[in-house]
């Protein structure tokens, strides 16, 4: 048996062995010290080798699932090693009985598809990074799938799109090649010949049984390599049974707002900072009654829309919902009642379904259906419920058969039978029957053994191992363990002896077998009637699309009516018009506190693009600036939106420097963070861009924190010229005002009463009269001596700011942005020139010298 366990451990390489023993699965070695550090349960011994005893613990096998949840979730891979064969097929062999066994799948955080394992309200996205002209040089693209609904997508990006389309994934696993230059994004690598872009193809090809991939569009070779890989990956933790994937959908990150990692973290989108649902965006704003709608509307968050004509039809969707509450009403309640039938036919096409998930079919399917009758007396309906209507029709012949063979509630464990309905298979029934008869005979038998001995305990039980048998009380058997007494000795227990008789034998041998057959015969129907479920998977899946995303828009219309939210109107041009806009998160913590949410006012526009808020800490600059750019997310990803009235253009990236926060696992601290996160908005920002940056040059010296934050503030004003909220401490930056034409002031408003604080949390025009530091650090409870002491450091300070012009003493005659950084132009242009002229070929190493003297004067003299 080691010996075979062995090969099998070897099979599975890294990953932790579950191997098959009767009712148990069993762990050896270092497997059994990981699994019951992680699992708490007992670590036992079993036998030597190598002279040493060899460690060993085990799980339930009818219960594995909670464990192998465990195990998951610590971050472990699991290799399921299962009999593959009886005892008694073992036995035709001949020789040595040892029971085959082979790996039958490989349980990753990826490839989930059981209901125990998965949380219904987030999707479980397995990904492989493909790359095609060089490594780390040419194009990227990503594979993405989610088994336990089939769903399927092709990304085309690039490097430094990558991150942005993982941070918006957020996978449970990430496949990459060996020799990947994405190597620090990936938790497992795979053969090199895994990602061949040709491969790939055939691949694709094979499994969706096409002679060419154009109906699926124009893949690169990245995307073939992305797409092969994981398909590859899927084959290997499936042994050879590869689970229900639809169709790739192509997709281009064009096609939606980008959003880096960063920002997606600062403005907690789909999940807060500790890495919680609770208190992110998504929390706040769904309302969607089932699983499926739950996962679409965290993947419209992740992914607003950049195509007008598609953020519309969602939104008049959600309009008409909204406006009649009556319809919301009842859809909502339909759609509270079906089950996950997305998820239920992925199980089923992965072999780990059950009778319960084709009852679901019946009953989504059949609500579906139902649903669509009402959705059908619209008389003008949106064009995306028209186009999704009939995607929840023509399952009429499937409803009809799995409703004649099926029984109302079927279970989740085949094994016992006891699903197939009756009247459905008529020799079915007759093997009940015959069993039920039996039945009624050993309970018949009973009560005569109980009048022949006069033994008024005796009963007739059942096990796996000796079957029907007759068991009485220890201190009574003497009786039948007589030579004439008609009954047979079977084993003596500490409390009671065990009996057989040629009668019982006889009605046993007919009830076993009548109940073989019978299950045996549930067996084939349930083989039957996945297959006729199998062959409508694409129509099913896409049903299931549909019921979710009317929950989608169900959810928000009724968060839209909680909210007092707006519809909002989207422009050609790049305007941000927000009247009365409200964070909702914050709005909701307030309300929870019988508090009020003070709504403000943001107009973006060409002549007034960028917006400097100065004002006091906890006055809510932050807040405002995170506030509007998730009204941009909600609006794009076609939700009403937190306002009384909102006008914005299309945001092609988002980007939010708001909090940063040290790396210290990659060697980087917070002022680091931040000048790295603020490069990337500087570099990749466009006219079409919504930026929001908060206390930019706060974590260095006064000088170098306003030196950047100014010259950061002409850059956005001058190159990027994108719409911005950028909130500062720094006065010193009011000054620009006068010398950027696109650039207003405003603060939020606070005041001084009676020696105290008020925080007004309303944002007006013009700049900040002061800082209230000493007022905020008095709230935030600094001792009296302390505050004192500051005041009259102050006074001092401003006493000198006064006599020598303070930080900003001199800049007034700064040259423009424009002008400076033609200057610098102009200097490399010198030193660019000089390079030019120079034939290195023809060169002597003295010459070659002197040619390096040359420069370094060019280059002194550019920095003088």
């Amino acid at each position: 048996m080691m010996a075979q366990y062995l090969a099998l451990k070897a099979d599975a390489q890294d990953c932790l062995l579950f191997y098959r023993m009767g009712d148990f699965f069993e762990m050896f070695f270092d497997d059994a010290k990981i699994a019951a550090a992680c699992l708490d349960i007992a670590l036992t011994a079993r036998g030597e080798h190598d002279g040493v005893a060899i460690p060993m613990c085990g799980v339930p096998a009818h219960s594995a699932e909670g464990y192998l949840a465990r195990l998951i979730k610590a971050g472990h891979r699991v290799a399921i090693a299962e009999q593959t064969e009886s005892p008694a097929e073992a036995k035709k062999r001949g020789g040595k009985t040892l029971v085959g066994r082979a790996i039958v799948r490989v349980v990753t955080a990826g490839t989930l598809t059981e209901e125990a394992l998965l949380d219904a309200r987030t999707a479980n996205w397995c990904v492989a990074i493909g790359e095609a002209g060089g490594s780390g040089s040419g194009s990227v693209a990503i594979a993405a799938a989610d088994v336990s609904t089939g769903r399927f997508e092709l990304i085309e990006t690039d490097m430094a799109g990558l991150g942005a389309e993982l941070a918006r994934l957020a996978p449970a696993e990430t496949i990459a090649s060996e020799i990947t230059a994405f190597d620090e994004a990936a938790t497992m690598l795979r053969p090199k010949s895994d990602f061949d872009s040709a491969r790939g193809e055939a691949r694709l090809k094979e499994l969706f049984g096409v002679a060419t991939l154009d109906g699926f569009g124009q893949f690169s070779r990245a995307g073939l390599a992305a797409a092969g890989g994981l398909i590859a990956y899927l084959d290997h933790t499936a042994k050879g049974s590869l689970p229900f994937l639809r169709p790739p959908r192509l997709q281009r990150a064009a096609q939606q707002m980008a959003i880096d990692a960063a920002t997606r973290e600062s403005l907690e989108l789909t999940q807060t900072a500790t890495g919680t649902r609770e208190g992110s965006l998504l929390d706040a704003v769904d309302r969607t009654v089932t699983g499926a709608g739950a996962r679409l509307l965290a993947a419209d968050i992740g992914a607003p829309l950049m195509d007008r004509g598609g953020i519309e039809a969602r939104l008049n969707l959600v309009q008409l919902l909204c406006d009649d509450s009556g319809l919301r009403e009842q859809l909502r309640a339909t759609l509270r009642s079906l089950p996950d039938i997305g998820r239920a036919i992925g199980r089923l096409a992965a072999g780990r379904g059950s009778p319960r998930d084709l009852g679901q079919l019946r009953d989504g399917l059949d609500g579906a259906q139902n649903l669509s009758g009402r959705l059908d007396r619209i008389a003008e309906p949106p064009a995306l419920l028209a186009a999704l209507a009939p995607q929840l029709r023509g399952h009429g012949a499937l409803i009809d058969l799995l409703t004649r063979a099926l029984v109302p509630m079927p279970p989740i464990d085949a094994s016992d039978g006891g699903y197939i309905a009756p009247g459905y298979d008529a020799a079915l029934d007759d093997l009940r029957d015959a069993g039920a008869g039996g039945r009624r005979a050993i309970a018949a038998l009973e009560a005569d053994y109980r009048d022949r001995t006069g033994i008024a305990q005796l009963k007739i039980r059942h096990n796996g191992v000796l079957g029907y048998h007759i068991e009485v009380p220890a201190r009574i058997a003497d009786a039948l363990m007589k030579p004439d007494s008609g009954f047979t000795h079977r084993q003596t227990m500490a409390g009671a002896v065990r009996f057989n008789a040629p009668d019982l034998h006889e009605v046993a041998l007919k009830v076993t077998q009548a109940g073989a057959h019978a299950l045996a015969a549930e067996a084939a129907h349930l083989e039957d009637l996945t297959q006729a479920a199998l062959d409508k998977r694409e129509a099913i899946a896409a049903t299931a699309d549909a019921l979710a995303r009317f929950d989608v828009a169900a959810g928000l219309a009724e968060r839209a009516g909680e909210g007092g939210w707006t519809r909002p109107t989207l422009a050609d041009h790049a305007c941000f018009e927000i009247e009365g806009g409200r964070h909702p998160v914050v709005e909701d913590a307030l309300a929870k506190r019988g508090e009020r949410f003070v709504a403000n006012d943001c107009r973006l526009s060409e002549d007034s693009r960028l917006w400097l808020v100065t004002g006091p800490n906890m006055g809510g600059k932050s807040t405002f600036l995170r506030q509007n750019a998730l009204i941009a997310v909600l609006a794009q990803a076609g939700s009403y939106v937190p306002a009384t009235s909102a006008t914005l253009g299309l945001v092609d990236r988002l980007f939010s420097r708001v909090g940063a926060s040290d790396n210290l696992a990659r060697g980087r601290s917070t002022f680091m963070v931040e000048m790295v996160e603020t490069a990337a908005i500087l570099a990749q920002a466009t006219p079409r861009s919504f930026v929001i940056l908060d206390e930019v040059g706060r974590g260095t010296s006064t000088y170098d924190g306003l030196a950047i934050a100014w010259a950061v503030v002409e850059a956005i004003h001058e190159d990027n010229r994108c719409r911005c909220l950028f909130a500062t401490h720094y006065h010193e930056l009011t000054r620009l005002a006068e010398r950027c034409d696109a650039l207003t002031l405003h603060h939020v408003r606070a005041r001084e009463w009676k020696g105290e604080l008020v925080l007004l949390h309303e944002v007006s025009e013009g700049p900040a009269d002061r800082s209230y530091g000493l007022a905020v650090a008095r709230l935030a409870g600094l001792p009296p001596v302390t505050i004192a002491r500051a005041k009259a450091v102050l006074a001092k300070l401003e006493a000198g700011r006064a006599k020598t012009g303070g930080l900003a003493a001199g800049l007034d005659d700064l040259p423009l942005f424009a002008a400076a950084a033609e200057a610098v132009e102009q200097e490399c242009d010198a030193i660019r020139a000089e390079v030019e002229t120079i034939d290195v070929d023809a060169l002597t190493p003295r010459e070659a010298l002197e040619v390096l003297y040359r420069l370094k004067a060019l280059a002194r003299d550019g920095s003088d």
